[in-house]
């Protein structure tokens, strides 16, 4: 997919160069030109001197075909900013943004926009929120046959218990990460925006576990 990236920093520029490695085309989005130094001479994206929430820079990054945006530059106001500007005039579904101050953390994920605080920050956090779908393997046995993984959860799952996640989809949930912290839920513990699920299950059930979480919830029994 295409990809357009807010700040060419150290981290937008690692980020940048991860996803183009993955095979994804990139546009770098910073007001300091010679910023995408950082990029080096192997870089074959757009570079794009501008403001990262001004529409036209967007359209000049090629946000209209995008299907991620990230917004990583130094300041918080213009990463969130940014951040909506590309899900809700854009329409991008898959949006994060890096923020400094932990304690805004709350507020922007009521704004429905997941945010990854600098404090800890890593490009393989940023590059799951970005490109969430399927499982993200973490831990395997010695046979291969169990596995940890994040496996991207469907929003229509938010609002519903654990158990009600376990049962309807045969996996155990290991822990959750929630605005940047790791916790462990009970079967009575409820799913909020912006929760990272990670799972133990069967390798061989990958496909179906991974099915269940992007469906949803059955519609009969409530929760």
């Amino acid at each position: 997919m295409h990809i357009v990236i807010m700040g060419c920093g150290r981290v937008g520029s690692d980020l940048a160069q991860a996803l183009e490695e993955q095979g994804h085309t990139v546009a770098v989005i910073d007001q300091d030109p010679t910023a995408f130094r950082r990029l080096g001479s192997s870089f074959s994206g757009r570079r794009v001197t501008g403001v990262g929430f001004d529409q036209d820079t967007l359209r000049e990054a090629g946000i209209e075909e995008a299907g991620a945006f990230a917004a990583v530059s130094s300041g918080d106001n213009s990463n969130i900013i940014a951040a909506r500007v590309a899900r809700e005039m854009f329409g991008i579904e898959h949006v994060a943004a890096r923020i400094y101050d932990p304690r805004r953390a709350e507020v922007y994920q009521r704004l429905g926009i997941p945010t990854v605080a600098t404090v800890r920050w890593t490009a393989d956090q940023m590059l799951r929120r970005l490109l969430p779908s399927g499982a993200e393997p973490l831990w395997r046995d010695p046979t291969g046959g169990v596995q940890l993984a994040e496996v991207h959860t469907s929003t229509a799952w938010v609002g519903h218990r654990i158990s009600r996640l376990q049962d309807e989809t045969g996996v155990r949930v290991a822990f959750l990460t929630r605005l940047g912290e790791a916790i462990l839920p009970s079967s009575q513990t409820v799913l909020q925006e912006g929760d990272l699920v990670h799972v133990m299950m069967r390798t061989d059930e990958i496909d179906r576990v991974e099915a269940a979480f992007a469906k949803g919830p059955e519609e009969e029994g409530g929760h």
